[in-house]
C-alpha cells in the first residue's frame, strides 16, 4: 500500500501544476478580453476624438457643459468653449467627452 499511495502522490503533483498553469493562462485571457483590450480600444477612440476637433465643432464635456470650440491650440492642451454669446471656457482637451452633430445647441 505505501508504495501505491507515494506513486499517486507524486503523479497528482505533476498534474496539479499543470492544472494550474491552464488555469493561470485562462484567466490571462480573459483578463485580456474583459478588461485590456476594451480599455485600450477606449484610449483609442478618444485620441481620434482629440486629433480631430476643430474650430466650430459643437462639443459635450464630462462635467456635462455644452459649447461650441471658439479657439484651438495646437501647441497646448487647452480649447476655448463659447457656452453663450457672453460666456467663454477654457478647458483641458481631454475633458471633451463627446462631438455633438452641427445645430445641437439650438435644438437645447
Amino acid at each position: 500500500m505505501d508504495i501505491i499511495s507515494k506513486a499517486h502522490a507524486q503523479g497528482g503533483a505533476a498534474g496539479g501544476g499543470m492544472e494550474m498553469i491552464i488555469m493561470l493562462v485562462v484567466f490571462g485571457l480573459i483578463f485580456y478580453f474583459m478588461i485590456f483590450r476594451p480599455q485600450s480600444k477606449r484610449v483609442k477612440e478618444h485620441k481620434n476624438l482629440m486629433s480631430s476637433l476643430s474650430k466650430g465643432d459643437e462639443v459635450l464635456t464630462n462635467g456635462g457643459l455644452v459649447g461650441k470650440i471658439a479657439k484651438i491650440s495646437a501647441e497646448n492642451d487647452y480649447v476655448v468653449l463659447s457656452l453663450s454669446e457672453q460666456t467663454q471656457v477654457t478647458i483641458k482637451k481631454d475633458f471633451i467627452s463627446a462631438v455633438l452633430p452641427k445645430g445641437s445647441i439650438q435644438s437645447l
